[in-house]
């Protein structure tokens, strides 16, 4: 049985992604590694074993292109439109709320975000299938 682990992204400042991940989702610097050329940054939090690995390629000055083939990572919360208020007033400017539904029910109610790198982020209340 595969179990996943982690989703990798590639970042343009190693200091200002570790800060929004800290902020945003609580997730801390579980390991980092540096390399000729590279360094691997290892988050998670105590929810859960799954992490964000930052790839910071070393010399890179331009920001990356994220193509059209990226979707988003997606976080589920306890209580989503605290976690919008707190988002707000750490001016990480969230996306409003906003409900999904399917067949007349409630599929999801959730907020994107976006990383200092572009990289759009889905919070969800937990509830249903997202959990």
């Amino acid at each position: 049985m595969a179990k996943a682990i982690h989703s990798m992204i590639r970042v343009l400042d190693e200091a200002r992604s570790v800060d929004f991940y800290a902020k945003a989702f609580g997730l801390g610097v579980a390991d980092r590694f540096r390399f000729d050329g590279f360094t691997l940054v290892y988050l998670r939090n105590a929810e859960a074993d799954f992490e964000v690995e930052l790839t910071i390629n070393h010399g890179r000055t331009e920001p990356y292109a994220l193509g059209d083939g990226y979707g988003h990572i997606a976080f589920a919360v306890d209580d989503l439109a605290a976690e919008h208020a707190r988002f707000e007033s750490l001016g990480l400017n969230p996306n409003p709320v906003k409900e999904f539904f399917r067949d007349g029910a409630l599929l999801a109610t959730f907020f994107f975000v976006t990383d200092p790198d572009g990289y759009k982020i889905e919070v969800l209340q937990k509830h249903g299938r997202y959990r």
